[in-house]
């Protein structure tokens, strides 16, 4: 063999075994690539059980999820929308038992605060702090939510023909010194004024003392002609029953009532979503659920009710007869709803 030829061998070899070296990497590196894939999963690993304890939690709060009882007591306001509530709750799946015993604003206080036997307490004014130590006391700590706004409405029979307006002034004496209505208006009727009012109990009392007396009730309570009730059908009644009486009490009875009442404006301003919404009307005022944390946690159902209450409510405020707390009022409210159960 020819330096030539044995020159020629050794390239042919050396390439072949370069070429068999390269094969050799690659199929090495083929089985590395499955190694890269798994590395991505990580990142989105976490995203579904995330999402699915998200939806479990909330799950368990819904109305066919839960059951047992659901006690609730206090403002004679607050009680038909918390009635037109019950009432949801239990077409959406609740099959326990849940009551509203109206009865008062300060009187529901007493029994969610003092004798604890209530889960919620409905107010048309806010808590006290009196009533928050009474609530400390038993081991309550009260949570606030706000569900609504009312305009407390002052209402004359349909037969009174002489008042349509008032001022802030005149009502402390129609329900307050005056005796007959000339002594508020020469040009009204020389006849004794009838008031119809709502008990001491009651938000509505306290809240129209507390802005027409600046809160020194017993101007009104000396007052003439006066009947007191916590239940307001029963002043309504009082009140279409003469053209001399008046009285006052919560939106929705007065809207309830329209075939038989008038009700008036204030200071020229007559009770309206506008007006309550930009605060003209000067005897608009907030509604409110008081729970509290143990409570909630202890029972799933009375969460779940609030929980209800606080998302579903401007669905059904309207045609109650009250109107829709602002949206930011009931975003702060849900996210007192969410500390409160965890």
């Amino acid at each position: 063999m020819t330096k030539t030829v044995r020159s020629l061998l050794f390239v042919f070899v050396m390439a072949g075994l370069v070429l068999a070296a390269c094969g050799g990497g690659s199929a090495t590196e083929v089985p590395a690539q499955p190694t890269s894939a798994p590395a991505a999963q990580p990142t989105a690993a976490p995203v579904q059980p995330e999402a699915t304890a998200v939806t479990d939690e909330m799950a368990m709060y819904m109305p066919d999820a839960v059951s047992g009882d659901i006690v609730v007591a206090g403002s004679s306001t607050v009680f038909p929308l918390a009635e037109r509530m019950i009432e949801r709750f239990g077409e959406e799946g609740f099959d326990g038992n849940a009551t509203y015993d109206s009865i008062g604003s300060g009187a529901g206080f007493e029994r969610f605060c003092v004798a604890g036997e209530s889960d919620i307490a409905g107010a048309s004014r806010a808590i006290k702090d009196s009533e928050v130590e009474s609530c400390k006391s038993i081991g309550r700590t009260p949570i606030e939510f706000r569900v609504g706004t009312d305009a407390l409405s002052v209402v004359v029979s349909k037969d009174n023909n002489f008042v349509t307006d008032v001022t802030t002034e005149e009502l402390a004496a129609i329900f307050g010194t005056a005796t007959n209505w000339s002594d508020v208006r020469p040009e009204w009727p020389n006849e004794p004024i009838q008031r119809f009012i709502p008990g001491t109990d009651s938000g509505t009392f306290d809240y129209f003392v507390e802005h027409v007396y600046d809160s020194d009730e017993s101007i009104i309570l000396a007052a003439s002609n006066t009947q007191l009730s916590e239940d307001d059908n029963v002043l309504v009644q009082g009140i279409e029953g003469s053209p001399y009486s008046i009285g006052f009490f919560g939106y929705a009875y007065y809207e309830e009532n329209a075939d038989k009442l008038n009700v008036l404006s204030v200071d020229g301003v007559a009770p309206s979503q506008a007006t309550v919404d930009d605060n003209s009307y000067p005897l608009s005022r907030p509604l409110f659920l008081y729970s509290d944390a143990r409570i909630m946690q202890e029972k799933p159902q009375v969460a779940a009710f609030i929980y209800f209450f606080l998302t579903q409510v401007n669905n059904e405020i309207g045609d109650v007869g009250y109107f829709p707390a602002n949206p930011s009022v009931l975003d702060a409210a849900v996210t007192a709803w969410k500390e409160a159960i965890q």
